[in-house]
């Protein structure tokens, strides 16, 4: 039998142990600002009941969920008829109850309802794993990817919006990033423009075309909205709508005009401004709302369950699609049977950022090492006085490893130069009568005899470890 050549499934990636390093910078990074804002770790599972998931995202998100077949002969129980027919759409639940998830959202609102006995309101977590969705494969989107999400339900303030705003500043600015835009809008305002032209049982296509501005242009767009049901004379009122420019406030005194007529248009334009009081309270250089927050009215965010505002974040200084993004949901878990409990979170593309900053070159340099000494092997006799090193070294908080086996020299440094590994120590018979140590600079090739505490007390001020 011929050998298969293994290959990666299209839109999924292998992470080397200095990828992992550097993954796992972003992830940490994150952790502690959520922690600093009082938000707490839950995890779910990688995939939930097809019913959890579809009808949640719009009709393009629920195409690109991944479906689980069943176990076992999972045609058996099929409808001859749609196995005829070759009606997939009709056929899926009859062969498949589970899916891959494809956010992190729906999972928490379904979690959040399967636990509201044991959480105490508002209720504020954060999530931080893979989510896969049956996208076609490009530059910065993948079919598997993680997801860092920071929500909290159970509380209307717009307090919250005005800290996810302060969150993602932190954050970014915390891993490098000096120019990126975070964009916001309010659903409400995109029902108001819909109400205003007279098309409000329209909002979902409407949302869905102008959310592609960005990507298809306003030709691109005016043709969707044509083909979505709206008329030239529509498009005349929305398009000077969508091009809105000027600061914050003029765009937002604009609106007050254009959906004057609009009672939810105007809230939504409201909420924006309490938005923005709340920000200016807490953020006293000035610097997010100077440099950093931009009112987009075309932003919509193409998902339904969103009802307030909403958020996403571009990075200027890499050809990149968005970094984050979210809104407020206060029909969630409503699709669960608890009602009236609101919720909003923002997510953080951590793929995407990853792409980023390795472009930008922003990952710190001590990311590319774990091992921070190897300890050389070159008699088992001499194990008995180097092991126990090993173990002294990892109580002083410094990784340490002794290479597995007796080895040439040369074998051995190249293992160090291999993995990155920033300081080897050279334990001979000489070594060992002198009761002394050789400690090698990979970097500068410098070589110095020390005994152990001053080796040791070398390595924790050359890799400043206090």
């Amino acid at each position: 039998m011929a050998q298969v050549k293994p290959t990666l499934a299209k839109g999924t990636r292998d992470f080397s142990p200095v990828e992992m390093e550097k993954r796992n910078h972003i992830f940490n990074t994150l952790r502690a600002i959520f922690r600093k804002y009082g938000y707490n770790e839950i995890q779910t599972p990688s995939f939930e009941n097809l019913s959890t998931l579809t009808g949640k995202y719009g009709e393009e998100g629920d195409r690109l969920i991944f479906k689980i077949l069943n176990s076992g002969d999972y045609l058996a129980k099929a409808s001859a008829d749609l196995l005829a027919d070759k009606n997939s759409l009709k056929l899926v639940p009859q062969i498949s109850e589970k899916a891959l998830r494809y956010d992190l959202t729906v999972p928490f609102a379904r979690y959040v309802v399967m636990h509201q006995n044991d959480i105490t309101l508002p209720f504020k977590r954060f999530q931080i794993q893979p989510v896969w969705r049956a996208d076609r494969p490009q530059r910065g989107r993948y079919r598997e990817f993680y997801q860092c999400d920071v929500d909290v339900v159970g509380s209307p303030s717009l307090l919250n919006e005005a800290e996810f705003v302060l969150i993602y500043h932190e954050a970014l600015r915390a891993l490098g990033l000096s120019d990126f835009d975070i964009k916001i809008n309010n659903r409400k305002i995109l029902s108001g423009i819909a109400e205003v032209i007279g098309k409000p049982e329209l909002i979902v296509d409407m949302t869905v075309a102008i959310d592609k501005l960005d990507k298809i242009g306003l030709e691109g767009v005016n043709k969707e909205l044509l083909e979505r049901g709206f008329t030239d004379q529509d498009l005349t009122v929305l398009e000077p709508i969508i091009l809105l420019s000027g600061t914050n406030t003029e765009k937002l005194e604009a609106l007050k005009t254009v959906l004057a007529s609009s009672s939810v248009g105007l809230a939504g334009v409201a909420e924006l401004e309490e938005v923005f009081a709340y920000i200016a309270a807490l953020d006293t250089t000035g610097e997010v709302l100077s440099n950093a927050v931009e009112v987009d009215i075309t932003l919509a965010r193409g998902l339904n369950y969103y009802t307030g505002c909403i958020f996403e974040v571009k990075t200027n200084e890499v050809q990149m699609g968005s970094i984050g993004g979210g809104g407020r949901y206060d029909d969630l878990t409503s699709m669960f049977g608890l009602k009236n409990l609101t919720g909003v979170g923002v997510s953080f593309g951590a793929d995407r950022i990853y792409d980023v900053l390795e472009e930008l070159g922003l990952f710190p340099e001590q990311s590319s090492a774990t091992t921070q000494v190897l300890i050389c092997n070159f008699e088992k006799s001499l194990e008995r006085h180097t092991l126990p090193m090993v173990n002294r070294l990892r109580e002083q908080g410094i990784a340490a490893e002794m290479y597995p086996e007796p080895s040439k020299l040369k074998k051995q440094m190249s293992y160090a130069n291999g993995k990155g590994i920033p300081f080897v120590w050279l334990v001979g018979e000489e070594e060992v009568n002198t009761n002394t140590i050789a400690v090698k600079d990979m970097k500068s090739g410098e070589q110095v005899i020390l005994d152990e505490a001053a080796a040791i007390e070398k390595i924790r001020s050359s890799l400043s470890l206090g």
